[in-house]
């Protein structure tokens, strides 16, 4: 199942993608025998009620939009699709999660997993400008896997860890690395309004299988930047969620960002950094494409 938000006139929605059809996730669900919770337009709501019943849902999501036909909203390429989750209240990030990364910026192999965090306000969607031009001369990509919570998970063990999974997604940590450099502390350099798109859809697990098993690749412009595997993950996913658990409560809707592997444009010879009107997409394995243009600098 991809759940998907997208704009509405009466505000952003929440939306299945089926057969490259948007269908609005409140009609959907308000006649469904399966959806005995109740019906919702917000994501973060739908993961409350459903989070841990998406795989159930998933085998009946295209028989339900077959069936009501009502709720298609229209083709994904006529839809403008925002982030898809608004308001998530943690965005969690772990740096330095592939050996190679790890390698090229010359630092010791972590023994824990680095965790630092965003904002919503630094999150767009597919449809999305890449902001920060307008803050920063050194803006960087950073393709990952994106992991969004499903159920309520509070010291949960590794191997029960992916049943507290929702969906994964596509994300790029876009990273102003003169501002990041400035001290420290990264949260500078990661937080800049808008610099950081994900989506297009949520992909529930169930349709992605083995997520430490996904082909990543980032490309700016068409060429090939960055190119590796979950499997090459120092902290896998199911670890990731077991340790973030351990010491916060983790909550529907929270995102969780897995790291970059080699290949970033600062470590570079000479640099590589982002332009208005470059091109990055980042492409994950059954998970889906993400391609967003960087914007403007304002005048």
């Amino acid at each position: 199942m991809k759940i998907v938000s997208y704009e509405h006139e009466s505000g952003i929605r929440g939306g299945l993608l089926v057969d490259d059809a948007v269908y609005d996730l409140e009609r959907l669900f308000e006649i469904a025998p399966e959806a005995s919770k109740g019906a919702t337009s917000s994501v973060r709501t739908f993961l409350e009620l459903y989070g841990g019943e998406l795989a159930e849902l998933s085998a009946a999501a295209d028989a339900l939009a077959a069936s009501t036909p009502s709720a298609r909203v229209g083709a994904r390429s006529e839809m403008r699709l925002t982030a898809p989750l608004q308001d998530p209240a943690k965005v969690l990030c772990v740096g330095l999660n592939y050996k190679d990364h790890v390698a090229e910026t010359g630092r010791a192999l972590p023994e824990y997993p680095d965790v630092f965090a965003k904002f919503a306000t630094t999150l767009v969607g597919p449809d999305d400008e890449i902001g920060g031009a307008e803050v920063s001369e050194n803006l960087d990509f950073e393709g990952e896997v994106a992991v969004v919570i499903g159920r309520r998970a509070s010291r949960v063990g590794e191997d029960e860890a992916l049943d507290y999974v929702a969906a994964l997604a596509p994300l790029n940590d876009i990273t102003a690395r003169d501002l990041q450099y400035r001290g420290t502390q990264w949260l500078a350099g990661k937080a800049v309004d808008g610099s950081t798109p994900w989506g297009p859809a949520l992909v529930t697990l169930d349709e992605v299988g083995d997520p430490q098993d996904l082909e990543l690749v980032t490309r700016v412009n068409g060429v090939e930047m960055q190119r590796s595997n979950t499997r090459h993950q120092i902290f896998p996913i199911a670890r990731i969620v077991s340790y973030l658990s351990s010491f916060l409560t983790l909550e529907p809707g929270d995102v969780i960002a897995t790291g970059t592997p080699q290949g970033i444009g600062a470590k570079r010879n000479p640099p590589v950094w982002l332009e208005p009107g470059d091109t990055v997409e980042i492409d994950i394995e059954r998970v889906g494409l993400l391609r967003n243009r960087v914007g403007k600098p304002r005048l």
